[in-house]
């Protein structure tokens, strides 16, 4: 499900790249959250349980991809 994470501590953007959908931002995430991320056994769960519907989302403006919902 997820192939990427990176984190901007000075903006506290949490950046994620699923499989097959492309990367999102997640706004106002703390780094504890970040950190948790990385040390889950599994980053779905981890996803689902603590950023999912909990952040602001959108998807990477800098990123264009052609095809459905594009």
């Amino acid at each position: 499900m997820i192939d990427h994470v990176a984190y901007d501590e000075a903006a506290s953007v949490l950046s994620i790249s699923f499989r097959g959908t492309g990367r999102y931002l997640y706004h106002g995430v703390p780094r504890a959250i970040y950190d948790g991320l990385c040390a889950a056994e599994s980053l779905g769960a981890y996803f689902n349980a603590h950023i999912k519907d909990h952040f602001r989302c959108e998807r990477d403006p800098a990123r264009r991809r052609f095809g459905p919902g594009a």
